[in-house]
């Protein structure tokens, strides 16, 4: 009976003891959060505060390795932790088992840039079109922590997050249209991504999205040449490519040619219209194409334009002689370029008929001293692609005559007024031209420098023209009258002609005054007649006196 009561009173006490220990030791793990970034290996370490622990460890599907031990921990190495889980760690003491659970997560992230990817389509776009902005993040975990944010410029045009997607998912994505305008040109367009793994133990990491810059243009209207259809071979023709309603204007690009030929251009821009200047120079006859092309962006556009290149050079004029004699018989000649084709009408000035087309025209013409300076023409027309074109060429004829002193030229009897400044005027005619001479009183005279005129310059001068062909003299009578004198007869001549204006007046007025009063009048008028009768001889008798110098 006393081994019965021994053996109860063992079993209570162990009973007792087992309770104890059991409420007694704790079982711990560090850390108690656990983030880990994809692929990289974690270091657990499990612990106990039983003093004579029993069977330990960890449980997982992750690759682990004991690494330390101590009589109350443990410490284990994770490796290559690639997604979310959960592991235990657990101690016994005494007969008993306790065990802590620990949740692992994986993040994924790139460094930045590479984190965020920004793509504009297309980068160029039409005016009213619509262009779409993506941005991803193509390896990033956990997506519920993560948010992004597109940004025009600096303000914010959409931002999302990723709380509703399936926990192992590792790519975020956002795309939106939006229809362009000119005021979007050149703007930036960025993304940016938040990764908060502050909740988890970890921080805040953020990356952003190289710059994308969008461009918007307007291209809706075909370039247009500004050339002539006609173009005359070796001659400089300008010519113009333009484009309307066009935006950047400024941003346009110009390539013209001619045949294979590219041309010099010179860009100008004005508001939504931009066009292009150059010269060309056509070296070949015949149906050739003018191009421009006129790029933008993507965008080309491209123009041709015929144009014929003709050769039409200037008629030939010929003189038989260029200076001949007077009443020698000369030939005048207007004729075609060989280079024209086909070969042009030809019309000569003073020709009687107009020739056959590519038949010259001619002249038999007797030279006179009158035709000295005469200009001939030669006009040669040609139809070119329904165009009529005129080419005139003018050549002056020279005749060479001996001096002549013409009266109205070299007058025989000059006056001259006393103390005024005078010269001699004496031109002559002549081709070439005369060189003169002048004497007085066996002086040469000065005929370029005016004098002053007294009376020792009355007299006859005597004046000689001279050129390659002969010369002629002449007398000049030269007689210099008093100032006064003169001033005088010039008075006493309107005097006169007042007195005769006023004759006429009264004689007039008189003849159609009624008869009785003209009776009445009649003694004053008989007065008149006697004034005009007196005035009459009184200039007569100035008259003979101016003549015989009283």
């Amino acid at each position: 009976m006393k081994m019965l009561l021994f053996d109860v009173w063992a079993l209570m006490v162990l009973i007792s003891c087992s309770g104890a220990t059991e409420e007694l030791f704790e079982v711990s793990i560090w850390p108690n959060q656990a983030l880990v970034e994809y692929g990289q290996s974690l270091v657990v370490n499990c612990s106990t505060t039983c003093p004579e622990p029993g069977p330990s460890g960890i449980e997982t599907f992750l690759k682990k390795t004991q690494v330390s031990k101590g009589p109350q921990w443990k410490e284990f190495l994770l490796e290559n932790i690639t997604k979310n889980s959960f592991l235990q760690c657990f101690f016994s003491c005494a007969g008993i088992q306790k065990d802590i659970s620990l949740g692992i997560t994986v993040y994924v992230l790139k460094e930045p840039p590479k984190l965020v990817i920004l793509e504009l389509q297309p980068a160029w776009v039409a005016v009213d079109e619509t262009f779409t902005v993506t941005c991803q993040v193509p390896s990033v975990a956990p997506l519920e922590n993560l948010t992004l944010t597109l940004l025009q410029g600096n303000q914010e045009l959409y931002k999302k997050n990723f709380v509703s997607l399936a926990m192992d998912s590792q790519r975020a994505e956002i795309t939106i249209n939006v229809r362009a305008q000119r005021e979007n040109d050149r703007c930036n367009f960025s993304c940016h991504a938040e990764l908060d793994l502050s909740l988890q133990g970890g921080t805040l990491f953020e990356g952003s999205s190289l710059i994308k810059v969008l461009r918007i243009f307007e291209f809706s209207q075909s370039p247009q040449i500004w050339v002539s259809s006609l173009m005359e071979v070796g001659m400089a023709e300008a010519v113009s490519c333009e484009v309307a309603r066009v935006f950047p204007a400024k941003e346009v690009t110009f390539h013209m040619f001619l045949g294979d030929e590219e041309l010099n251009l010179f860009p100008f821009w004005e508001e939504d219209t931009v066009w292009a200047n150059a010269t060309v120079r056509a070296m070949e006859t015949g149906d050739q194409e003018l191009s421009c092309l006129a790029s933008l962006g993507p965008v080309e556009q491209k123009t041709r334009k015929p144009v014929h290149v003709y050769s039409f050079p200037p008629p030939i004029l010929e003189l038989e002689e260029s200076y001949p004699l007077a009443g020698t018989d000369i030939n005048v000649t207007c004729s075609g370029h060989v280079l024209t084709s086909p070969s042009p009408t030809l019309r000569l000035q003073g020709a009687p008929d107009v020739p056959a087309p590519g038949k010259p025209a001619w002249l038999l013409l007797t030279t006179r001293e009158e035709d000295d300076g005469r200009n001939f023409s030669c006009e040669a027309s040609l139809e070119v692609q329904g165009q009529q074109l005129i080419k005139t060429t003018v050549i002056q004829l020279h005749v060479l005559y001996k001096p002549r002193l013409e009266e109205s030229g070299c007058p025989g009897n000059q006056t001259w007024v006393e103390g005024m400044e005078e010269m001699l005027a004496c031109v002559p005619k002549g081709n070439p031209a005369p060189a003169m001479v002048c004497t007085w009183n066996g002086v040469i005279i000065d005929l370029e420098v005016p004098q002053k005129a007294t009376q020792n310059h009355t007299g006859t001068y005597c004046c000689t023209a001279t050129n390659q062909l002969g010369s002629v003299s002449k007398d000049i009578a030269v007689v210099v009258q008093g100032l006064e004198k003169g001033v005088s007869s010039t008075i006493f001549v309107i005097i006169i002609v007042a007195l005769g204006v006023g004759v006429i007046t009264v004689t007039l007025y008189l003849n159609y005054r009624p008869c009785k009063v003209e009776r009445r009048k009649l003694p004053y008028r008989q007065t008149e007649t006697n004034k005009e009768e007196e005035s009459q001889f009184a200039f007569q008798q100035a008259e003979k006196c101016n003549s015989h110098n009283c």
